[in-house]
């Protein structure tokens, strides 16, 4: 765990590029998880994410429409630079309203590995809870690295799949998480 990050919600007003200055959004997928009929099958891909500041402009808009729909962004700080985010929705999801949407969850690239992504989470786990959630909805990216993050946390196959999220990113892998 890396305790010389500060942990704490982001507000609407930080929320500009410079915020993300040194954020570094790369990631080498060799390995995805597809989906098969009725199974998850691992498949070898040679693809690199990065974001463009087009990205991260797009990224800005989102997570300035998570807090005005009542949602919330936490940051992981190193000075006053963001090292890692994640973003819960402020709308229930599903059928009787149980699941909250995990939006984003991303660590920067030269942080990764030292327990960010967890602490990251489980804020937004008890944020989703304390607005009276049951569930953490979350549409996990297919590289191997990610599902691999998500089933250490104890995540499993969302019961109740979003079709909104599956037609977004049909790639992905729809996933929840007890409260």
């Amino acid at each position: 765990m890396d305790d010389t990050l500060i942990y704490r919600k982001i507000e609407m007003e930080e929320l500009k590029l410079e915020l993300f200055r040194k954020f570094q959004r790369r990631q080498n997928v060799d390995r995805q998880l597809q989906k098969q009929g009725d199974a998850w099958v691992e498949r070898p891909v040679s693809l690199v994410e990065e974001w463009s500041k087009e990205d991260y402009e797009f990224l800005l808009a989102c997570l300035q429409d998570t807090i005005r729909e009542g949602g919330v962004v936490f940051g992981a700080f190193e000075g006053n630079a963001v090292k890692g985010f994640a973003s819960v929705s402020g709308n229930p999801l599903g059928y009787a309203g149980t699941y909250r949407d995990l939006t984003s969850l991303h660590v920067s690239r030269d942080m990764r590995g030292r327990g960010i992504g967890t602490r990251l989470f489980h804020l937004a786990a008890g944020w989703a809870l304390a607005m009276g959630g049951q569930k953490l909805y979350i549409a996990a990216n297919p590289a191997i690295e990610s599902q691999l993050f998500y089933r250490a946390l104890g995540c499993t196959d969302a019961q109740e799949p979003d079709e909104e999220h599956m037609k977004n990113a049909p790639k992905d892998r729809q996933l929840e998480y007890v409260l």
